[in-house]
């Protein structure tokens, strides 16, 4: 699964997608592309789970 999270802006922002994520996907592999903004999860997630994550941290991914 791949989202764009436009709000990620630095490395803070990084660590907290970061965190949020490993919460909310335990046991998926996530990469975070700060120069492009995106998000990848490799391995089992629900994507509302993720979302939900994401907005509840701050870092609400843009409508694909």
């Amino acid at each position: 699964m791949r989202l764009s999270v436009p709000e990620m802006s630095c490395a803070h922002c990084k660590a907290a997608v970061e965190a949020a994520l490993a919460r909310a996907a335990p046991g998926a592999r996530v990469t975070v592309d700060l120069a492009r903004r995106e998000v990848t999860l490799e391995g089992a997630a629900e994507v509302s789970a993720v979302v939900a994550a994401l907005v509840a941290a701050g870092y609400p991914p843009a409508p694909s």
